[in-house]
């Protein structure tokens, strides 16, 4: 969980989108979700819990439709809403900050990952340009008759590697592009870069 929703405050704000309308759990957390610019969202054993407690406390209540329980925040629960208003308006500011703050270290990893994959292109291109002058390069043939110089030939290993190396960083490319990656998923794509890099490089040695 985030560190501004830390001290009881997620609860608070439970109450707060509520306010707005019944809403079910998976909702609250899409709402949250977009709240945050897609960088954080609650799990479901994050959420349901305080739920709950809510429920027992009689701050909110809930039906039954579709298979889902709809959570509706009760009188009570508005009444500690209109007494922790100015609490509300400090977690508002505080939100904000945090997204503004996410977004900047979000980012800064994104650059990264970026010049990670512009850098493991680099190093795949010079890996097989070492390759094909080392590891498959055809062994001397005689001269053709007639005394014409012989074909090149080139291996089809080689050609299978430029297949998959052009589709490596395309993908790569793509992924990075695509969707919303999390801090934790961003660093860890770096480290399997580095990690397919480093193996290259012990290969060729």
């Amino acid at each position: 969980m985030t560190a501004v929703f830390s001290h009881g405050r997620l609860r608070l704000y439970l109450l707060k989108l509520l306010d707005d309308g019944p809403k079910h759990g998976y909702e609250l957390i899409r709402l949250l979700e977009d709240r945050f610019l897609g960088l954080y969202a609650p799990s479901a054993g994050t959420i349901y819990p305080r739920l709950q407690r809510l429920e027992v406390e009689g701050l909110v209540t809930h039906t039954a439709a579709g298979g889902r329980k709809v959570y509706e925040i009760t009188e009570a629960g508005r009444a500690e809403l209109r007494q922790r208003a100015g609490e509300l308006a400090t977690l508002e500011s505080d939100i904000t900050a945090s997204v503004e703050d996410l977004s900047a270290l979000a980012g800064e990893i994104q650059t990264e990952v970026r010049g990670s994959v512009r850098d493991l292109k680099r190093e795949l291109r010079e890996a097989a340009r070492q390759t094909r002058r080392t590891r498959w390069e055809p062994p001397p043939s005689r001269p053709a008759a007639g005394g014409g110089r012989p074909a090149a030939t080139e291996s089809p290993l080689l050609t299978e590697f430029d297949q998959r190396l052009a589709a490596f960083t395309v993908e790569v490319g793509a992924l990075v592009r695509a969707g919303r990656l999390t801090d934790n998923q961003l660093r860890t794509a770096i480290r399997l870069l580095d990690g397919a890099l480093d193996g290259l490089r012990r290969l060729l040695r």
